[in-house]
């Protein structure tokens, strides 16, 4: 959505090294993808690996200040938040819930089951590893969690 400075934006990065697409507009948004939203109900399961393998994987990259109104909207794909994990971004270290749109796409993908391409993607910024080794036991717990209530007790245990 370009609110946020492009020289610290997370997803402007990716695109240029290729690590993500950058999509426009919300019809570009295929259909049956998961689209990272805090404000969803449902909860990134490891299920739902097999969804952003055939579908793929959105976040919106919106600025925290204007996330309401930019998520407020009805998107294309499956809306899913994110357990709580802690940011290892300069702007929001160590904050829960404050991801930037690079370290949320790494948790989802890290919970459903591409770690090799959650820790590819976050290689080249330097806090990266750092987000790994803050959230690596809820990570971890996170990605055994079957449904909704399991991931909730395991939620609980760390937050």
């Amino acid at each position: 959505m370009r609110q946020d400075d492009p020289r610290k934006c997370t997803a402007a990065k990716l695109a240029r090294l290729r690590l993500s697409r950058p999509l426009y507009r919300a019809a570009q948004i295929p259909r049956r993808s998961i689209v990272l939203n805090p404000f969803s109900s449902m909860v990134v399961l490891p299920k739902d690996g097999s969804i952003i393998e055939a579908y793929g994987l959105v976040a919106v990259d919106c600025s925290w200040e204007k996330a309401d109104s930019a998520l407020a909207t009805r998107l294309p794909g499956s809306g899913r938040r994110l357990p709580t994990l802690l940011a290892s971004n300069p702007t929001n270290y160590a904050k829960q819930h404050k991801l930037s749109s690079a370290e949320a796409m790494a948790a989802a993908l890290y919970i459903t089951g591409f770690v090799e391409p959650a820790k590819r993607l976050l290689s080249p910024f330097k806090w990266g590893n750092t987000f790994f080794t803050l959230n690596h036991e809820p990570l971890d717990s996170y990605s055994q969690a079957k449904t909704p209530e399991e991931m909730a007790v395991a939620e609980s245990e760390f937050f």
